[in-house]
């Protein structure tokens, strides 16, 4: 009896009791936190979760896809810890067609360089001449050795951009490099770095470091402009699972984290809502493409604050939720024909009032 009481006496602070009755209760078991999913990369599987199973707000679901269709939508995801809870095609669209990524794809490019970077090719710090040779603008020599990888990720090269076209006459005294942010399509120019740095095709390159590690699906085409990369829906489903795990894909490093880190964060203190070649929530003010405008509120007020962006023109995008350990990916054509966007526009806030009424 002894024993048992002194077990009894043992239990008691595990089990808990209710003071007024004195009567046993047992605690519950802390539910486990889900584990993050990969798909596999031969593309066999990919597990799914219910939107029951998260308690969001069936009834929501229909005006979300109704909103999408009439903005021209052609897929849609949703990714909860890697497993996929929304996946819808419209307009004969489907899981195996390919879509241009347009300005999205740019977020591919800073990634590429980073691997380079971490392979020791290159240092983002370093002038872009080092790589290129010098007259590869049309600068003078002083101004041009002001030019490093870095101000092209950060889109503050002082180049002019008056011209998307990236050719050498084009490419014309503004600024000082780092002292005006402005969105232009000399970004581009990291390919050939990457390209001369590691003495290898950019695609290959490309292909071998990025691509093939995470199962994607996809290839670069020559714009009008510049090189645009196109996949399924699902192949920018998985670079978006990438960027959510930092640069980690299931127990391998694709990216090292503190250079995903730095892509993710400030680059420069002229827009604060934008990093390297990703565009940046919860800040307090942002720019955007074309002009000098500074807007005094956050890049997307309706989305989490902690959410970061690949966006290209016509409203392609992945959008990256680290607190809600979710992606989600548009593909179509422009919300608003009417009104053309190289990145943002007001899709974005009226989209994520309707996922908003889903989610929470």
């Amino acid at each position: 009896m002894k024993k048992l009481k002194l077990l009894y006496l043992f239990l008691l602070p595990i089990l808990g009791c209710n003071k007024d009755d004195n009567q046993i209760t047992v605690l519950p078991t802390p539910i486990a936190t889900e584990s993050m999913y990969f798909p596999s990369n031969d593309n066999t599987n990919w597990e799914t979760k219910s939107i029951a199973s998260l308690n969001w707000n069936e009834s929501a679901v229909q005006p979300l896809k109704d909103y999408l269709i009439q903005k021209n939508t052609k897929s849609f995801m949703i990714l909860v810890n890697g497993r996929i809870v929304m996946e819808e095609y419209f307009e004969g669209h489907t899981d195996t067609s390919t879509w241009k990524w347009n300005s999205a794809g740019k977020t591919l490019v800073a990634t590429t360089t980073g691997i380079a970077q971490q392979e020791g090719f290159l240092n983002i710090n370093n002038k872009v001449s080092d790589y290129l040779g010098t007259g590869w603008t049309s600068e003078t020599l002083e101004q041009e050795n002001l030019i490093t990888s870095k101000n092209l990720l950060s889109m503050t090269s002082g180049l002019n951009d008056a011209s998307n076209l990236v050719i050498i006459s084009n490419l014309t005294y503004i600024a000082d490099a780092g002292t005006r942010w402005s969105y232009a399509n000399v970004f581009q120019k990291l390919m050939d770095v990457v390209e001369a740095a590691s003495n290898q095709n950019y695609e290959t390159y490309f292909d071998n470091k990025l691509k093939n590690k995470i199962g994607m699906e996809g290839f670069w085409n020559n714009g009008l402009i510049y090189k645009i990369y196109n996949s399924n829906t699902r192949s920018m489903a998985r670079f978006g699972l990438l960027a959510l795990n930092k640069g980690k894909w299931k127990n391998e490093t694709i990216i090292n984290e503190t250079f995903f880190n730095e892509s993710i964060t400030t680059s420069q203190n002229i827009n604060p809502s934008y990093g390297y070649l990703w565009w940046l929530n919860g800040k307090p003010n942002y720019m955007v493409p074309g002009g000098q405008t500074v807007y005094q509120t956050s890049l997307v007020s309706n989305a989490p604050s902690d959410m970061y962006s690949a966006m290209g023109a016509e409203d392609q995008r992945i959008y990256v939720i680290p607190s809600k350990n979710m992606v989600i990916i548009r593909m179509g054509g422009a919300s608003d024909p009417a009104t053309p966007n190289f990145a943002l526009s007001g899709f974005d806030n009226d989209v994520w009032q309707k996922i908003n009424l889903v989610i929470n």
